[in-house]
């Protein structure tokens, strides 16, 4: 029983650690972030955007969604222009196990065991960047490096989990 609660714990940790986004963000302190109300995408720079269209309109919608919940509306004439930027790269990560034990080898009854294990993972990387849409610059960034899935019944999830988790930062807090 006992050994079942540990291998039920790791696995628990073992998803949680699979699903998590790390976030970071940076933004420009003398910024009028309280004047801020009305958003819109900057197409040139989504245009840009090295992923596919699918992905670009399920980022798009998923910060539709968090922008509205914010309190924010979509505007031609916008206080803030919003864009996209990503990066992709596999993740390898090397398991190191040894331990004592014997087995039989072509030679004959051995002792002791090494054996090592690779596994890939597709990580990325979505950057969300704020614009003042009359001066030009940047106010604003947020970014969130995690997991990526394959699986398209899962991609409109986790993009909702990376937007999401990424403008939680958003508007930040000022000391």
């Amino acid at each position: 029983m006992k050994t079942f609660k540990i291998l039920s714990l790791l696995f628990v940790i073992t998803l949680t650690s699979c699903s998590s986004v790390r976030v970071n963000s940076d933004f420009d302190k003398k910024a009028p972030f309280e004047n801020y109300k009305t958003y819109a995408f900057l197409k040139s720079s989504i245009d840009k955007a090295e992923i596919s269209d699918l992905d670009k309109k399920r980022i798009l919608r998923s910060i539709d969604e968090t922008m509205t919940v914010k309190g924010f509306s979509k505007n031609e004439n916008p206080d803030i222009l919003i864009s996209i930027f990503t990066k992709e790269k596999e993740r390898v990560d090397v398991y190191n196990n040894s331990g004592f034990g014997w087995g039989l080898g072509w030679g004959g009854p051995f002792w002791g065991m090494n054996y090592s294990r690779v596994t890939t993972t597709p990580e990325g990387t979505l950057f969300i960047d704020l614009i003042d849409a009359k001066t030009k610059e940047l106010v604003w960034q947020g970014e969130g490096t995690g997991y990526l899935t394959k699986d398209s019944n899962k991609k409109d999830e986790r993009t909702k989990v990376f937007v999401n988790k990424i403008l939680e930062q958003y508007p930040p807090k000022l000391k």
